[in-house]
């Protein structure tokens, strides 16, 4: 396991659990950086790409020298979750320290977007799931998903599945 992370208290952290461990801005990597690293069989981003000011160019520059047997892996949280619509109907949009939300967070991703992010940085998708919370509450906000997704042209039930998901789960493969 070869760690980067851009926190040195975290970079200490990431120590136990791994071989290696460099402290640095993976967007300010040189390309010596990439070509280094292009015989890694698997890429993990967990909760990273949406604090990244340029994801697309990131994972363009792993797909560039990675062998097509490499994968990447990533968690990334969606901002289409039923709590995210409900507070934005309400005219909120508040950052808060940890979360949907987190005001350290540079890019917001749906499942539609998440996707294009993957294929126009030149991977194809081939494992893909969600987390979900279970919130009783969030059934009327739901139903209304669902009423607006319908009275917009869009698929009611898309909308709901989307709505249900905290953070996407996936697994990507050079194309």
């Amino acid at each position: 396991w070869h760690g980067v992370e851009i926190d040195p208290v975290r970079a200490e952290l990431a120590r136990r659990h791994c071989q290696q461990v460099e402290v640095m801005d993976i967007e300010q990597a040189e390309d010596g950086f990439f070509a280094q690293h292009s015989t890694r069989d698997c890429w993990v981003f967990g909760d990273v790409l949406e604090h990244l000011r340029d994801p697309w160019r990131v994972l363009q520059r792993i797909r560039a020298g990675m062998s097509e047997d490499a994968c990447v892996v990533a968690c990334i949280p969606n901002v289409q979750h039923w709590s995210v619509q409900a507070a934005l109907s309400r005219g909120e949009f508040r950052y808060v320290d940890a979360g949907l939300l987190d005001r350290t967070h540079l890019r917001w991703f749906t499942r539609q977007t998440l996707i294009e992010l993957f294929e126009d940085s030149g991977f194809g998708i081939v494992e893909f799931g969600n987390t979900q919370m279970d919130a009783p509450q969030a059934e009327p906000i739901l139903r209304s998903i669902a009423a607006l997704a319908q009275c917009s042209g869009g698929d009611a039930g898309a909308a709901v599945n989307d709505a249900k998901a905290f953070q996407y789960l996936l697994r990507a493969v050079p194309e």
